[in-house]
C-alpha cells in the first residue's frame, strides 16, 4: 500500500485492533514506530500520531527509551455505545418517528474531507421524531467505498444510523459533546426558537479500510444523554 494512501486515523484502526485481539498482549512491547511503518507502508510521522493518540486516551504507555507498551492495568475510560436512534427514543416510553429529508451524492465539504480524502460522499439529512415531536436531526456524510451496500439501503423508512450499525463494523472513531446556539435552519426543523441551546454529538466512526461516517445529531432543547461508564 502506499504510504500516501495511509492516514494516522488509519493506522490508530490496526493498533486498536491488535490490542483488542490481544495480538499485542498486556504488558508486551509492540515494535518499534520504524518497523510498524515499514510493515504498514507508511510515513513514520503517521505511525507516531497514531501511538500519540492512543496513549493519550491510556491504551498504550510510551516511555522514553523504553519504548511502547500495552498496559497491564489500562486507565479505565467511560465508553459510549453508538446508540440507535430508535432505541433511545422507545426506551423512552415515547413512540418513534422518522423522517427522511434529503439524500444525494456530493463532495466532501474541507472539513470532512481532510479526514476521507476527496471525492464524492453520500450525504444524508433525517428528522427522527418521539410522540411525533422534533427528537434529533441526524445530519451525515458517508464513505461509499468502506460502507458495502449502502447505496442500495433504501433510508426512506429505516434511519442511516440504524443501518451502519447493524451492517458496517467499525473499529474506532471519535467523539464530541457540546451544546450549540440552534441556526434558522435547524431551529424550525427542530420546532423551537432560533439560538435555543441544543445538544449536538459530533461522531466519526472508522473501520481497517478507513474512515465510515462523520455524523453531527443535533437534539431539540431538553434533550438528557444517558449512558453507563
Amino acid at each position: 500500500m502506499m504510504a500516501s494512501t495511509l492516514t494516522w486515523q488509519m493506522v490508530q484502526a490496526e493498533a486498536l485492533r491488535r490490542i483488542r485481539a490481544r495480538d499485542w498482549a498486556p504488558g508486551a512491547r509492540i515494535p518499534d514506530e520504524e518497523d510498524l511503518a515499514r510493515e504498514l507502508g507508511c510515513a513514520r510521522a503517521t505511525v507516531n500520531r497514531a501511538l500519540r493518540e492512543l496513549a493519550a486516551a491510556g491504551l498504550l504507555e510510551r516511555r522514553r527509551k523504553g519504548g511502547t507498551r500495552v498496559p497491564l492495568t489500562p486507565v479505565r475510560k467511560a465508553t459510549f455505545e453508538i446508540a440507535i436512534i430508535r432505541h433511545d427514543i422507545e426506551a423512552r416510553g415515547l413512540s418513534a418517528g422518522y423522517r427522511l429529508l434529503s439524500r444525494h451524492l456530493a463532495p466532501a465539504p474541507p472539513e470532512i474531507a481532510v479526514r476521507t480524502g476527496n471525492g464524492d460522499l453520500l450525504h444524508i439529512r433525517a428528522l427522527h421524531l418521539a410522540d411525533g415531536k422534533p427528537f434529533c436531526l441526524e445530519t451525515r456524510w458517508i464513505a461509499i467505498a468502506n460502507a458495502p451496500g449502502v447505496q442500495e439501503a433504501d433510508f426512506a423508512t429505516l434511519s442511516a444510523n440504524e443501518w451502519l450499525v447493524r451492517n458496517i463494523a467499525f473499529v474506532g472513531g471519535e467523539i464530541a459533546f457540546g451544546a450549540e446556539a440552534a441556526p434558522p435552519q435547524v431551529a424550525a426543523l427542530l420546532g423551537c426558537p432560533e439560538g435555543s441551546a441544543v445538544f449536538e454529538i459530533t461522531r466519526e466512526t472508522i473501520s481497517p479500510g478507513g474512515p465510515i461516517t462523520s455524523a453531527v445529531l443535533t437534539y431539540a432543547p431538553g434533550y438528557r444523554m444517558r449512558t453507563l461508564i
